[in-house]
């Protein structure tokens, strides 16, 4: 259990700690609770989504992390489509942005890409604006020390921020990992992208569905948030490309604007009112384990997944989610037996 006065509680610990509140941890914590574990899902951030993140810039609302899904599984075709018949989502169109009208579909949020997080995290404790400053063993459970004085015990944990985030946290606990484990973690790579969110006066002149994806350049991707259906206003998600945004993630914001801008002019009417820039550090992972989790039992498992296990997408994410829970549940049951079956 969580404890507010910095002390650990009296109360037996969680069953597992689930670290991030994207897609990955809050399937990761629903296939925990469909088992019959006690889960606590903490995430840094000010709500639930992780980089499917919608943001308020004036009076538009712009999807400025991952712009659509699609479904190649069974097993997240069918979340789909309960978030379709439940009207969190709904598809946007078909194929590439340059070839509308072919291939998988791509399916936005509805109203914005948090609204299908949103509506797993409903059914999860989820503690928000928690940053975990360290993982560590103690008497045979993890315990995670939480800014500002908190410390939260569980018998498991299921890891689903960056690998690199996790990975320090462990260090800062100087909790080992079994060398093999520690090795392949440390393998894993992603690429940053940079977003700018422009708040316009007048429609971008796109034309539907309103996405551009480029190939060559400082950006990679446009977005009409307006045509999409997510914002009333007119309003742009700008997309810098790899490259672009490693060797920009420590310029100014004003620097930043003016070039994506300028990347972005041949292809929309800029009559910019309002700007935000967003540095997504681990927007794509580049390198991961062909595995969709990676586990050890420890003296307490722990269990890390997200979108550079299995394959890169949201789809790989939910996956990688999914596998993480039911491989956590599996480890718990050698320890603890679960509560009724959910």
């Amino acid at each position: 259990m969580a404890t507010a006065d910095g002390g650990a509680s009296a109360a037996p610990p969680l069953d597992c700690l689930v670290i991030g509140a994207g897609i990955s941890g809050l399937l990761a914590a629903q296939a925990l609770r469909v088992a019959g574990y006690r889960v606590l899902v903490v995430d840094k951030g000010r709500g639930v989504g992780g980089r499917m993140a919608c943001r308020r810039v004036g009076t538009a609302h712009i999807d400025h992390g991952a712009q659509f899904f699609t479904c190649r599984s069974a097993e997240f075709g069918a979340l789909v489509a309960s978030w379709v018949a439940g009207g969190t989502a709904v598809e946007w169109y078909r194929g590439s942005a340059a070839a509308a009208g072919e291939g998988h579909a791509r399916y936005r949020g509805r109203p914005a890409m948090t609204a299908g997080p949103k509506r797993l995290g409903a059914d999860h404790q989820v503690l928000t604006e928690a940053r975990v400053e360290a993982l560590a063993l103690v008497g045979g459970a993890w315990a995670a020390r939480i800014e500002g004085g908190r410390r939260i015990t569980a018998q498991a944990v299921v890891a689903s921020a960056p690998v690199p985030q996790t990975l320090a946290l462990l260090d800062a606990g100087a909790a080992p990992l079994p060398a093999a484990l520690r090795a392949e973690l440390d393998l894993v790579e992603y690429a940053p992208c940079i977003a700018v969110l422009a708040r316009l006066s007048r429609p971008s002149g796109m034309p539907p569905p309103g996405a551009v994806a480029l190939e060559d350049g400082a950006l990679r991707w446009i977005a009409d948030n307006q045509l999409k259906g997510v914002s009333d206003v007119p309003a742009l998600t700008l997309h810098a490309a790899p490259s672009f945004s490693r060797a920009h993630l420590a310029a100014t914001d004003a620097d930043i604007t003016a070039r994506l801008l300028a990347a972005a002019a041949p292809h929309a009417t800029l009559v910019v009112d309002e700007v935000q820039v967003h540095r997504w550090r681990y927007a794509e992972p580049t390198r991961g384990p062909s595995a969709r989790c990676l586990s050890t039992p420890l003296p307490a498992p722990i269990v890390f997944c997200g979108d550079a296990f299995g394959g890169p997408r949201v789809e790989g994410a939910a996956l990688s989610g999914l596998a993480a829970g039911r491989r956590a549940a599996e480890l718990l049951a050698e320890r603890c037996p679960p509560l009724a079956p959910r």
